[in-house]
């Protein structure tokens, strides 16, 4: 098989195979792109008072605990507590994909929402499906992509050579075929004229 044909083939099947898991990763990617611009991926961040955090953080649990919407009653169920003192707040996020967003000197709570971005953020580096579909599944997707955008480059290369090549035969052609056109219809002429 040469070179060309494996090349395609190369091409041929390593799309079909790639196919679903990069379809996934545009996606959640695009999504992923967006999602300072909607609050149903990321909710957006409140501003609360000042810009030094007047609340310890033995008062945070209390006051989550009163929340309706997420009931926390223990520091396991918190994942990650944001400091933002540019904005005056706390953004909070809670086991389930929960995230309260509270004021980090009265301590009011400014927002409770549903985040989705970390969701979509484990669709897009495949880890949501199973533990082992990250670098069993999406690697050597991204891997394979890679290879097809390298034949794809590949083919590209060859099919514009290919037309320069013809397109500089014809250019050379021309010429002579213009001279043997000239001498056929002088040729002509004269038979003509001898009849």
């Amino acid at each position: 098989m040469n070179g060309k044909k494996l090349n395609r083939k190369i091409h041929y099947w390593g799309a079909l195979a790639c196919a679903v898991p990069i379809a996934i990763v545009i996606v959640t990617g695009v999504l992923l792109l967006l999602k300072k611009d909607f609050d149903w991926i990321q909710p957006s961040t409140e501003r609360g008072m000042g810009k030094e955090p007047t609340i310890r953080f033995e008062q945070i649990l209390p006051i989550l605990a009163n929340v309706s919407e997420v009931s926390i009653n223990s520091w396991e169920q918190i994942e990650r507590i944001d400091v933002r003192p540019n904005k005056g707040i706390f953004k909070i996020q809670l086991s389930g994909n929960w995230e309260v967003q509270m004021d980090h000197q009265t301590g009011e709570v400014l927002k409770v929402s549903f985040r989705r971005s970390g969701i979509i953020e484990s669709i897009h580096d495949g880890s949501f499906f199973h533990q082992n579909a990250k670098l069993g599944l999406f690697l050597p997707a991204a891997l394979l992509l890679l290879i097809l955008w390298i034949t794809g480059i590949y083919l590209f290369l060859i099919t514009e050579q290919a037309k320069w090549r013809s397109r500089k035969k014809q250019q050379q052609l021309r010429p002579k075929i213009a001279s043997t056109n000239q001498t056929h219809a002088t040729q002509t002429i004269l038979e003509l004229n001898e009849n």
